[in-house]
């Protein structure tokens, strides 16, 4: 039951969770220009494991500082995908894409599909029973990005290609996994457990790398790695999560729908890449195509599924209607 004070506080809440989960949407918008804008200088391997090396030093003294309970033994399993997904899979696969030929606009358009590739493996690890305009949104979406590759590749899927679905897929598990687990633990706590998870693993290959790849070490690549570390691997879920927590996931995740577009924009104006109608298009209808999904399955989810989804601290907050 929710008292009259939550009631009339819900409109502001829910605003500000919005709100929130658009700065998430921000900061993970400008990843793949960042991770571009790294690879003048870096080596791959480096960008895409160093990131999580370094952004776990932040999430040691983060968990430290609030003395965070270690997590149950049940809950290490639900970790480690999302260390395999968002710690290690999409960063490196991402990054190996990039390195691999493709642009930023390009692969916004392929893992502009992410939402809906997450929806799809969190309502099968719930149990949900979405309708059929659900997976037909989704494989719509799917056959979209599929035929755009097919097209820039000239008839067939690049290389770079299927990085980029490797990474689409590593990254919808790390999602869904960590979703679920936001149930259980706040959500910065869930990446910032995933993080140290796989420290023993990304900070000796990580200062290895350091020793035998010759990083050039320019500004740029410099500030792209930063932001990547700082932003994409860490401090983007702090956002991201809260606004969850606050909006309802339901609600927040529509605000994810620009994060394709905005990545264009970003790879124009820092990159200087040329946006061509095809590009442009692919990634309307990726959007329109997600946007179908989401809203076919909030249709089809219990009334207290949003409410259940959500991180502890946050359940108290939010308003059902």
């Amino acid at each position: 039951m929710i008292d009259h004070d939550s009631a009339t506080d819900a409109t502001p809440i829910a605003l500000g969770g919005l709100g929130l989960a658009g700065l998430g949407v921000l900061a993970f918008s400008l990843t793949l220009p960042s991770t571009a804008i790294a690879l003048e200088g870096l080596d791959p391997y480096l960008i895409g494991i160093g990131r999580s090396a370094a952004a776990a030093l932040f999430a040691a003294i983060a968990l430290a500082a609030v003395r965070a309970p270690v997590p149950s033994r049940a809950q290490w399993p639900g970790l480690l995908v999302v260390a395999a997904g968002v710690v290690f899979g999409f960063p490196m696969f991402s990054t190996l894409a990039l390195d691999h030929g493709s642009s930023s606009a390009h692969a916004a358009v392929v893992v502009g599909l992410l939402p809906a590739a997450t929806a799809v493996l969190a309502v099968l690890r719930g149990g949900e029973r979405p309708s059929p305009a659900f997976w037909a949104a989704a494989l719509a979406g799917a056959a979209l990005v599929t035929g755009f590759a097919l097209v820039q590749g000239a008839g067939r899927l690049t290389g770079a290609d299927l990085l980029l679905f490797a990474s689409l897929v590593a990254a919808a598990a790390g999602y869904a996994e960590g979703g679920r687990l936001a149930r259980e633990m706040p959500g910065w706590r869930v990446i910032s457990w995933a993080l140290l998870l796989a420290a023993p693993v990304s900070v000796p290959v990580t200062l290895w790398l350091l020793a035998t790849t010759g990083p050039d070490w320019t500004g740029r690549s410099a500030l792209g790695f930063g932001y990547v570390t700082v932003m994409s691997a860490y401090l983007g879920f702090f956002a991201w999560y809260e606004g969850l927590a606050r909006a309802g996931i339901a609600r927040a995740s529509q605000v994810q729908l620009a994060q394709p577009l905005l990545t264009i924009v970003w790879s124009g104006i820092l990159l200087a890449e040329l946006i061509d109608a095809a590009t442009a298009l692919a990634a309307v209808g990726v959007l329109v195509c997600v946007a179908l999904a989401q809203r076919a399955r909030v249709r089809t989810v219990a009334p207290l599924a949003a409410c259940d989804t959500l991180p502890q601290a946050g359940k108290e907050r939010v308003t059902r209607t």
